[in-house]
């Protein structure tokens, strides 16, 4: 059986129903592979927040943001292992993307916060099933959208004549189909957590984290980029997010107390990190710890500077679960986590020292989360421990693009009619990572995606 459209998508999250919405807005059609039996992939276990600078939701809570601001974030975050040309893509489409995804519907939680590699308060939160379901209404209430359930993408098609790739071949329930774009491909298949050996090979340190993904992540659409010879970026820094649950199911969200001003503490009760730090870097510390695990201290006041809106803020929701360990003392808090007595207590007054003094000499903490928010004392009874570990929530890394999105092969050249977007893509987060950039990319990188795509048939 074979099937036309403009442009082929591969994917049903985020990134494919940007880019789907974003051709069909135009006057092409399209054709989109969903290998699940339902959409939404890994955009839908995010915590929804998208990194958004310079908006209206910014001016009027009186942050001043900007581009400037948000791209010297991600390069810095990224230790400057980000392609800087990506990096200028997301900064130049992201607030054009914002008023697309507001147009579209999407709506974005009444508060800001500053999370992970942030120097100002830019987390949009959004209910992200919720924005899925409806990008996907939109783009199928178009006329010009095809989505094929259940239907998996095997392998690239490539015209022999002009070595441009055509379409995919693909299997469903109804058999094998070949499904052609004349725009070409854009691979919106998110990454590969799901997928053990894929993670060994790249970073056997995670080899007994906790993975949580979309259950189709197996890499895919990396593999059928890799045998055309698509080169890869940022596969060394597979890192995961810090903050998870060791033995919560239910709940696949991070909780980061630590960017409102709790300490990470180890087994022996002592710090081992910079706590303001990205969610990623802490990821790395806290899997070197005993056990692979850690605990976040935090006081009362800590608890009640959360945001039950922003679910990694949500500290009052994990205390009502019971995942809060709750003491009225700090022996009383190292007792029942086992952690030494004495050391716990310690550690938290030598911490509360250096907030007074302004210093942290030990790992030279300044801010609550990046460049923002000013330290506070640990102090105030009740005391909390939030056990912690680090998940492999996505891989954030993958295939080489340039800056409209087009894949490139190992000898730097492009491979004609290939384009991809969102976790498949490599790139734009470099050695670390800043809380919204992976559903903020999916969205921007979606629809550039499928300009870039389209624009050759014009």
């Amino acid at each position: 059986m074979n099937m036309q459209a403009d442009l082929v998508i591969v994917g049903g999250g985020l990134a494919g129903f940007c880019g789907a919405l974003e051709a069909a807005l135009a006057g092409f059609e399209v054709v989109l592979l969903e290998k699940q039996h339902e959409t939404g992939g890994s955009s839908v276990l995010s915590g929804g927040c998208l990194a958004f600078a310079g908006t209206d939701m910014q001016r009027e809570a009186g942050i001043e943001d900007s581009s400037e601001l948000l791209f010297r974030d991600l390069r810095e975050v990224g230790k400057y292992e980000n392609d800087e040309s990506l990096v200028r893509c997301y900064v130049a489409n992201q607030l054009e993307t914002y008023a697309f995804l507001k147009q579209a519907g999407v709506k974005f939680g009444d508060t800001l916060e500053a999370s992970s590699g942030q120097s100002v308060p830019r987390v949009h939160n959004v209910d992200p099933a919720d924005m899925v379901r409806l990008l996907q209404a939109r783009a199928i209430a178009t006329g010009k959208v095809k989505v094929l359930m259940q239907t998996a993408a095997r392998r690239l098609v490539v015209d022999p004549a002009t070595s441009r790739v055509t379409g995919v071949t693909a299997e469903s329930e109804r058999g094998e189909l070949v499904i052609e774009g004349r725009a070409g491909v854009l691979l919106a298949s998110g990454g590969f957590c799901r997928n053990a050996e894929m993670v060994h090979r790249y970073a056997p340190q995670y080899d007994n984290a906790v993975f949580i993904g979309g259950e189709g992540n197996v890499g895919d659409g990396l593999r059928m980029a890799q045998k055309l010879g698509a080169d890869t970026r940022d596969m060394a820094y597979i890192k995961g997010t810090f903050g998870k649950h060791p033995t919560d199911e239910t709940n696949h969200h991070s909780c980061q107390c630590v960017y409102k001003g709790a300490i990470a503490v180890n087994q022996d009760g002592k710090r081992f990190v910079n706590e303001s730090i990205s969610y990623k870097l802490l990821g790395d510390a806290c899997i070197a710890q005993p056990y692979g695990a850690a605990f976040q201290i935090l006081d009362h006041r800590i608890l009640k500077s959360g945001d039950n809106s922003v679910r990694i803020l949500d500290f009052e929701r994990r205390l009502e679960e019971g995942l809060m360990i709750e003491a009225q003392t700090l022996e009383e808090l190292a007792a029942l986590i086992e952690v030494p007595v004495d050391t716990l207590i310690a550690t938290v007054a030598q911490y509360n020292s250096y907030v007074d003094a302004g210093h942290d000499p030990d790992f030279g903490r300044e801010h609550l989360v990046h460049e923002h928010g000013a330290l506070v004392r640990i102090e105030q009874g009740p005391f909390y421990a939030y056990p912690s570990t680090a998940a492999v929530f996505g891989t954030y890394c993958g295939l080489r693009v340039d800056d409209t999105l087009r894949v490139i092969d190992v000898f730097g050249e492009i491979l004609p009619g290939l384009y991809a977007a969102g976790e498949v893509v490599g790139g734009l987060h470099g050695a670390a990572y800043m809380t919204g950039s992976s559903l903020g990319k999916a969205a921007i990188f979606g629809r550039v995606a499928a300009r870039s795509a389209i624009a050759t048939l014009r």
